[in-house]
């Protein structure tokens, strides 16, 4: 795997102007494939469950967490999640090995982080991952669990303050319970839900005719007046233009070889996706960054997109 020059410290979101990239692509005729329409995918469901198993084979495949870094630039792009008031309730979506979840806790040493993943063993090596790094109190401040939000929902502790707390006691492992019954009254006893909802590289995974129910299920879990903190791949990366024609499923939607897919963002699309949702939009960028391959020396332009969004009060 290329070793990248993108330390936290020497962290950038402006190194070149997307629109001079957008006109460089779009006018060169090799990369044209990128831009065709793209006929109507397959059904919805059998996309859900192969991108499903898919994931799990990845996290199998790279079960030992090397091959994602901790990503430390992230309190630097979301400050809210270092000043946020003691306590506060974090929930990630799609948390992988833990790369997101541990500069959280490391950052904030008040933070209660619940993390979900579709894949046990990926929550197995995120706990492993997560409880290695001696950060303080961990143990009772990062709540894994095993979901697969688009598909069934986010369970519905995470909406109910008590529940939460149940949970958190049991010290339950990797607890799917979207189709539990309520054993209380609890659908009017609280404003239950989490202060922030961190999507981070996941949506992108997730196929696109199913992102409108996965934004509804966040928006659904947050607190009135909380903020759901977004990143992905956006529009003409460099990790898009390397696909071939052949890997196509969508438009802007590819499938490695693996059988993992991923959607490349423009802010339109973003932006649409969640205030159709209900969200209020805060902030939406690119974040244009570039990065060195060490072994070859080459220059490589990333593309992200970069959003904050508010549930209304």
């Amino acid at each position: 795997m290329s070793v990248l020059v993108t330390e936290a410290s020497e962290y950038h979101s402006k190194d070149f102007n997307w629109e001079t990239l957008r006109q460089e692509i779009e006018n060169d005729p090799s990369l044209n494939y990128h831009l065709l329409p793209f006929p109507s995918p397959q059904q919805e469901e059998q996309h859900s469950r192969d991108s499903i198993k898919a994931w799990q084979n990845f996290h199998i495949q790279h079960s030992s967490g090397k091959f994602f870094k901790e990503r430390r630039y992230l309190l630097k792009e979301f400050p809210e999640l270092v000043s946020c008031e003691d306590g506060c309730k974090v929930l990630e979506v799609g948390c992988g090995n833990g790369s997101t979840a541990l500069p959280i806790l490391r950052g904030n040493e008040k933070i209660i982080l619940y993390a979900c993943d579709c894949s046990n063993e990926t929550l197995e090596r995120a706990k492993e991952f997560v409880a290695a790094s001696n950060v303080v109190s961990v143990e009772h401040r990062f709540h894994p669990f095993c979901c697969d939000f688009v598909t069934t929902g986010f369970p519905k502790w995470l909406t109910c303050d008590y529940c939460r707390e149940m949970f958190a006691l049991k010290g339950q492992n990797y607890l799917s319970d979207v189709r539990e019954k309520r054993t209380h009254e609890t659908d009017i006893c609280c404003v239950g839900g989490v202060d922030f909802i961190t999507l981070i590289f996941t949506l992108s995974a997730v196929p696109l005719q199913t992102m409108p129910t996965a934004i509804r299920e966040c928006f659904s879990v947050l607190k009135p007046g909380g903020l759901l903190l977004f990143r992905d791949y956006g529009l003409y990366d460099m990790t898009m233009l390397r696909f071939e024609p052949e890997q196509r499923v969508g438009f802007r939607e590819y499938m490695r070889s693996d059988g993992t897919r991923s959607y490349f963002f423009s802010l339109d699309v973003v932006r649409n996706l969640f205030i159709c949702a209900g969200f209020i939009e805060l902030e939406i960028e690119y974040c244009c960054v570039k990065s060195v391959n060490r072994q070859n020396g080459k220059s490589m332009r990333r593309v992200w997109v970069h959003g904050k969004f508010q549930k209304p009060t």
